[in-house]
């Protein structure tokens, strides 16, 4: 048994304890509390007043499945398959390197769960996966059954097939009509396949890109769609209900000039880069204040760095959102409980809750401030950094 005393304990779900210990026992949460007997045998581990939260969680990366470092000459990134803008069929587990350099460097910030996947270049980009940060096998490290699907709007898709004039899209009407026929084509394919099982019709033949798609129309596996303009977050939507997807946005960079649209669609969102870039038309609106505006109208955020090792500076980047409106409670939650609960592990990790897995960051201070350090981080139990 370990037992970590001396700690500020922010549950998340629970309030905070100022002075406080937990107890871990077989990679899970025992017990925690202000007075809790520590056993005469447990392994003292003293936080010496630091801020201990549940482990870390950036539910939009794409650690190792770009793979770093990504920019050496004749490299061919792992993260986008530009063979085809539709490619249902891809899954991220076949790039998930346990290996990757980012994983050490964003355990080492505290974060222990990430959820990775394909990115933005193709309208239907295949499925990623929700890992935990070790392991040596992408099966060690995935958390199975949590799984979903990368679509994309906006500029990507068309800027990566359109410039070539080879293959659609190349605008933002071909990007839709594309997702809207596959998505068609899909539904087909599923209801095909429910009549058969009644004993209705035959069988289909079988289609790999269209029965990766089937969870998605049945409602059964989320849609992940990128969209930073406001125009393209409300295509997103459109779509979504058109075809009654389980749907996410990813990025919602201009989502403050729709607030009420999607406060009455109950749109999850996941914002993220935080820090303002031009690097492309449609993130010139991105605003650090936009968190904030969004978190105040009620509206379930989650925040990301949107690259790989990158979420390693993830709570210094929120912290700069948090001088900008965005409360604590609100900026904590985004990188717990709200994604965990959003990946579908909420019942495992995102909080200090007894018979959680012992899913562990210790800070010197407030996380958010870019002068604080993560100090300690245990993942199942198991310590994988000790500074204090």
């Amino acid at each position: 048994m370990i037992a970590i005393i001396n700690a500020k304990i922010l549950t998340v779900t629970n309030g905070t304890i100022e002075n406080g210990a937990l107890l871990v026992e077989d990679g899970k949460i025992k017990a925690y509390g202000e007075n809790i007997a520590i056993p005469e045998n447990a392994e003292i581990i003293d936080a010496k007043g630091g801020w201990l939260t549940p482990g870390l969680i950036d539910a939009h990366t794409h650690m190792c499945v770009f793979g770093e470092p990504n920019t050496m000459p004749g490299l061919q990134g792992d993260g986008n398959e530009g063979s085809s803008p539709i490619t249902p069929e891809l899954d991220a587990v076949y790039a998930l390197n346990p290996h990757d350099m980012s994983i050490e460097k964003v355990r080492n910030a505290g974060f222990t769960t990430c959820y990775t996947g394909p990115g933005s270049a193709n309208v239907i980009g295949g499925t990623g996966v929700t890992f935990k940060l070790r392991g040596n096998s992408p099966e060690e490290m995935e958390i199975p059954g949590h799984r979903h699907m990368k679509m994309a709007l906006g500029e990507n898709p068309k800027r990566f097939y359109g410039t070539n004039k080879k293959v659609a899209p190349w605008t933002r009407m071909g990007t839709g009509a594309l997702l809207r026929k596959w998505l068609q084509m899909a539904k087909n394919y599923s209801d095909e396949l429910i009549a058969f099982e009644k004993g209705e019709g035959k069988k289909p033949v079988y289609d790999f890109q269209l029965e990766a798609l089937v969870p998605v129309v049945r409602g059964e596996m989320k849609a992940r769609i990128h969209a930073h303009r406001a125009d393209d977050i409300e295509t997103a939507i459109r779509i979504s209900h058109e075809f009654n997807l389980d749907f996410s946005v990813e990025h919602a960079t201009e989502g403050y000039k729709i607030i009420d649209i999607l406060k009455e669609n109950k749109v999850d969102v996941i914002i993220g880069p935080l820090i303002p870039s031009w690097a492309k038309m449609e993130t010139w609106g991105r605003m650090p204040e936009t968190a904030g505006v969004l978190n105040e109208a009620g509206i379930n955020v989650m925040l990301t760095a949107d690259k790989s090792s990158a979420t390693a500076h993830l709570p210094m980047e929120i912290g700069y959102c948090m001088a900008r409106g965005l409360k604590f409670d609100d900026a904590l939650e985004g990188i717990t409980i709200r994604p965990a609960r959003f990946l579908g592990v909420g019942d495992k990790v995102g909080s200090i809750e007894v018979g959680k897995d012992a899913d562990i960051a210790i800070f010197n201070g407030n996380p958010f401030e870019n002068f604080t350090l993560c100090r300690f981080t245990m993942i199942d139990g198991v310590v994988y950094k000790n500074e204090l």
